[in-house]
């Protein structure tokens, strides 16, 4: 009897645990993926370029000197992690868009930025704001677990200060953006 509930539970668990990784909503995730490259960019722009930090062993060599270097602060793996630790909190400011003309849907930022500037928003009767129902925002979700996943490119990436961050993560690392026929369009 105690072997058959076993086997059951085992049977039970298999079908949950296969079940879980089920596909991945593309629109989401590309979404996501482009929503964290585009915060950390805002992010590491608003770090004053001078501001450096010291980095490397912090052993002393048989002179009694130090050996360290300074990189700059913005892009250093220290900052780096920082950012990545709060960057999903900013995805409450996003919201899926429905283009009007080619029914495309994507996140997009809505809000504006907290240093004042503007920019050119779409018009909001083309998003859709989740209710109060669905508390446990999805696009955080989605940026949660692409974080997750993903810290080490993130940061190799943002550190080298490689251009075109957009496609290379989003489009070659993660492979969430690479079948999309907007894949190179900005939030």
């Amino acid at each position: 009897m105690a072997s058959w509930i076993i086997q059951m539970t085992v049977m039970v668990l298999s079908v949950f645990i296969s079940g879980g990784h089920g596909k991945r909503d593309k629109v989401l995730y590309c979404s996501a993926c482009k929503a964290i490259v585009d915060e950390l960019n805002h992010s590491i722009s608003q770090v004053d370029p001078k501001k450096t930090i010291n980095v490397g062993g912090f052993r002393l060599n048989p002179d009694g000197t130090m050996k360290d270097k300074k990189v700059p602060l913005a892009r250093s793996e220290t900052h780096l992690n920082e950012l990545l630790d709060g960057v999903c909190n900013s995805m409450s400011d996003y919201a899926l868009y429905v283009d009007p003309d080619t029914q495309h849907k994507q996140y997009k930022r809505f809000a504006p930025r907290e240093s004042g500037f503007t920019g050119d928003f779409p018009d909001f009767k083309n998003f859709q704001f989740a209710g109060p129902e669905t508390t446990p925002n999805p696009l955080k979700f989605a940026c949660e677990t692409l974080v997750e996943e993903l810290e080490d490119d993130i940061i190799s990436l943002f550190s080298q200060d490689a251009e075109h961050v957009h496609e290379e993560l989003c489009n070659r690392v993660s492979e969430y953006c690479s079948d999309s026929s907007h894949a190179n369009e900005e939030l």
